[in-house]
């Protein structure tokens, strides 16, 4: 199997996007000035309003044979031309509720069949100067009988993940050490992993 890499890049009319548009807005500033704004914008997005979800899957041994531990994706991702390390995520299709969207993505990537559904957020945005795009996250819970399980992954044609169970605790750190790799993390996950390294370092009292 070869490394992929892009081949080639040029500026693309809107007519021939398949995915996504580019928009122009006319807006009112706070001082009721007339501006300009472009973002982009999918054309993607079902009846429910909301384009994707991401998944934090929470796996856990009913017998404690390991510690409580997540999954997390290794995919390439063209418009960076890098490897980049994300939660399991995708759109949602027309009639799925977030939820269902999230246990069959998690299925379809990982292989791993979600037991219980812990949280899912409100409706969050990660880029809101560039582009429309919106997404929930659901936690869903994982349990196992026993010891870790590899469940076969259910990958459509042309997608190519490798999935990896990281103990929570050590989470902040493996992803840290994707920098040294060449590959880039995803900023929704670097910063859930983040503020649960910090949560612990306080609960811990090194922030006291």
């Amino acid at each position: 199997m070869s490394k992929p890499s892009v081949i080639s890049s040029s500026v693309m009319s809107a007519s021939e996007a398949k995915w996504i548009t580019l928009k122009k807005i006319k807006y009112s500033d706070a001082e009721g000035k007339e501006r300009v704004w472009e973002c982009a914008e999918r054309t993607t997005r079902k009846s429910s309003g909301i384009d994707a979800v991401a998944v934090l899957a929470i796996i856990r041994s009913k017998t404690n044979a390991f510690p409580l531990s997540t999954i997390i994706i290794e995919q390439y991702r063209p418009p960076i031309d890098k490897f980049i390390i994300e939660m399991p995520a995708g759109l949602i299709d027309e009639g799925e509720t977030p939820e269902q969207a999230a246990i069959r993505e998690l299925e379809e990537e990982t292989g791993y069949k979600a037991t219980s559904i812990l949280e899912t957020t409100p409706v969050v945005v990660s880029d809101p100067g560039m582009t429309t795009a919106n997404m929930k996250l659901v936690v869903l819970n994982v349990d196992l009988a026993d010891k870790m399980e590899t469940p076969e992954q259910k990958l459509e044609a042309g997608e190519f993940i490798v999935r990896r169970v990281v103990e929570l605790s050590k989470l902040n750190e493996e992803l840290n050490g994707y920098d040294a790799k060449g590959f880039v993390v995803d900023a929704k996950l670097a910063h859930w992993a983040s503020g649960y390294e910090i949560a612990r370092r306080i609960a811990s009292g090194e922030f006291a």
